[in-house]
């Protein structure tokens, strides 16, 4: 079925804006150049809102990589549910998602902005991660005696495979 004139060419309008949106240039500077208020899809919000609400006071580099373990999860091949809204939403993983809904965020919030250029970044793999294919992580003030190799460790968590 084919789409009426006007919505072929605002899909048209929209492809062309995010072609033309190349960052650049180390993490923060990309950063600078995505931040915005709307993250443009749902998957891009789930990821966004994963990055917000564990790590939005962590460096920037830390936000990569929880955003990195997150899309680690939904292309792990069966582990985890296949996509970024799924692994939030997988029972017991996430403290911050209650049932199947996300918790609201103020869409003016700096940090919000910085989270969904992460979830951009993330996404497009615009910028490799220290953490590689780490899928899970905790805070450094818990020890929950896991038995996986250790990735790394930025900011306030540890990075494991």
């Amino acid at each position: 079925m084919s789409q009426p004139a006007d919505a072929q060419s605002q899909t048209d309008s929209d492809v062309t804006e995010q072609a033309a949106v190349k960052p650049s240039g180390d993490l923060a500077s990309m950063v600078a150049q995505l931040r915005g208020p709307e993250a443009g899809s749902r998957e891009l919000e789930c990821l966004a809102t994963g990055v917000y609400f564990e790590a939005k006071s962590e460096p920037l580099a830390g936000q990569l990589a929880v955003g990195q373990v997150i899309a680690n999860r939904a292309q792990s091949g069966g582990r985890f549910p296949d996509s970024y809204c799924g692994v939030l939403f997988q029972r017991g993983q996430f403290s911050f998602v209650h049932g199947r809904t996300l918790p609201t965020v103020p869409r003016s919030n700096k940090q919000w902005q910085t989270a969904v250029a992460i979830a951009k970044i993330v996404d497009q793999g615009l910028k490799e991660s220290s953490v590689g294919d780490a899928l899970f992580f905790h805070a450094r003030y818990v020890s929950p005696g896991w038995r996986m190799k250790r990735i790394a460790s930025i900011g306030n968590h540890v990075f494991f495979r």
